[in-house]
């Protein structure tokens, strides 16, 4: 049976996130019914992350198997016609091997935060970016940034109702970059905590504010305790950059 690796771009603006859910339509039960639509087949489609509600990809990765065999290029422009009107695009299609696993092969995933930083509301990027009408200094919150990279527990910067086995992770990169009014945060690593990323920008903006200073950082990934660290920011600042396999 044939695998494919997908590579899917989405707005999540209208999607309970990335998995099946009861209360709303989401992007896999969008492949997976286009899917269904083109092939007569009904698969899961296999994500390498489940973002939530609201959080964007440019480039989400899956994999799928089809009894049928279909030409990757075919199977794309298929399954783009069939998820129509939705805001999902189907960017590449691939054959596989075997054992490809969209979750398990993945060797990192990057997210990146888009902050923009001015008093005037949003127009273009509602629903795409945070604005924070405060002014943030960049430099303070790449400098408090630098305390969470590495292996640490990062419970304080953890959902409660996160499914991971441990706390622990290893935070390859965590860079804080400021072009004119949007600052924008990027985030490696293997895998992330359930709103491990969303809780560290809404902690580094009260940086940025001058509410927290570096210390307050470090003091917070030492504590252990969400209730230490700052609030989630808004889902949909966060974009699933890239799956790095």
């Amino acid at each position: 049976m044939p695998r494919y690796k997908l590579t899917v771009e989405y707005d999540g603006t209208e999607f309970v996130g990335w998995q099946w859910q009861a209360n709303g339509i989401s992007v896999q039960q969008v492949l997976e019914e286009a899917v269904a639509a083109f092939s007569g087949e009904t698969v899961r489609v296999h994500g390498a992350g489940r973002t939530d509600a609201g959080v964007h990809a440019r480039a989400q990765t899956c994999h799928l198997d089809l009894a049928g065999e279909a030409r990757p290029d075919v199977l794309r422009d298929a399954l783009n016609a069939h998820v129509r009107p939705r805001r999902v695009a189907v960017l590449a299609a691939e054959n596989v091997a075997d054992n490809f696993d969209a979750r398990r092969s993945a060797k990192a995933r990057i997210y990146r935060y888009r902050i923009v930083n001015r008093r005037a509301p949003l127009a273009l990027d509602a629903k795409r970016a945070w604005q924070v009408s405060r002014p943030l200094d960049a430099d303070a919150m790449a400098l408090a940034a630098g305390q969470l990279l590495g292996r640490h527990d990062f419970s304080s910067f953890r959902a409660s109702a996160c499914q991971a086995p441990s706390p622990i992770k290893t935070l390859d990169a965590l860079d804080v970059a400021r072009d004119g009014e949007e600052i924008q945060l990027t985030a490696r690593s293997e895998s992330f905590l359930h709103h491990q990323v969303r809780a560290v920008v809404g902690s580094l903006v009260w940086v940025g504010e001058g509410r927290w200073t570096e210390a307050d950082i470090a003091d917070a990934l030492a504590a252990r305790d969400r209730r230490r660290a700052g609030p989630n920011a808004p889902p949909w600042g966060l974009y699933l950059e890239a799956v790095l396999y």
